[in-house]
């Protein structure tokens, strides 16, 4: 946060306090007021309400984005990220995938920049969709695509098969099981499909019989799960 310094190029210095007549209390009073500026105050507002979003492979390796402080808005750890991409290794090559709950973009983004053929992102927020597109257009990442709507509306469609899907729902609301029948359900995961499904540990999300558990990593309250689609 910066700090503002103003100096007055003629302070007055009494040398008594006989000879201050109130000018330090007058003084004081003016330069707090000035400190306390609407643009100042507007700065600091700005500073607060923006993170820093930092893809750590690929293409945009090191490239840093910023991000929205949203209430509820809960990044996945970068460590967490790091496993995840290495589990799927190569095979993002020419993938389409879906981002749902996408709200810093962050698995989506960094499936565009190790590959992936097309990202659908999916986010309710308006403000939050817009600075997801904001940050494709300054990667020029002109295969991704932003849709602000409700995650259950879109899921409810019947879909083209998506072949990476990255499910990420918010914490304590009972949404990772009826996504994960949706997906399944409506035609929107292609044969070999993989999910990639993050949740609470205190969960134990129920999944389609079709899909087995590939890999499983924990850090602090979050469990993150991948998960290999079999066709019928």
């Amino acid at each position: 946060m910066a700090i503002i310094r103003e100096k007055s190029e003629h302070a007055c210095h009494p040398t008594t306090l006989h000879q201050d007549f109130g000018y330090t209390a007058r003084y004081n009073l003016i330069m707090k007021r000035k400190r306390s500026t609407p643009s100042a105050r507007a700065s600091t507002r700005l500073s607060s309400s923006v993170g820093k979003l930092r893809i750590i492979g690929g293409e945009f390796r090191r490239r840093q984005l910023p991000v929205l402080n949203s209430p509820g808005l809960r990044p996945t750890p970068d460590r967490v990220r790091e496993t995840l991409f290495n589990w799927l290794g190569q095979s993002l090559y020419a993938q389409r995938g879906v981002d749902l709950f996408a709200g810093t973009g962050s698995l989506g983004i960094e499936a565009l920049s190790r590959g992936a053929s097309e990202l659908v992102f999916v986010e309710r927020e308006r403000k939050i969709a817009d600075q997801i597109s904001a940050n494709l257009t300054t990667l020029g990442a002109e295969n991704g695509h932003v849709l602000s709507v409700d995650v259950d509306t879109f899921l409810t469609q019947t879909g083209r098969p998506f072949d990476l899907a990255f499910l990420d729902p918010p914490f304590h609301q009972g949404l990772a099981a009826p996504c994960c029948a949706k997906l399944e359900a409506n035609g929107w995961l292609a044969d070999n499909a993989m999910i990639y499904l993050e949740c609470e540990a205190s969960l134990a999300p129920e999944t389609p019989v079709n899909w087995s558990l590939h890999r499983e990593t924990r850090a602090g309250d979050t469990v993150a799960r991948l998960y290999q689609r079999r066709p019928w």
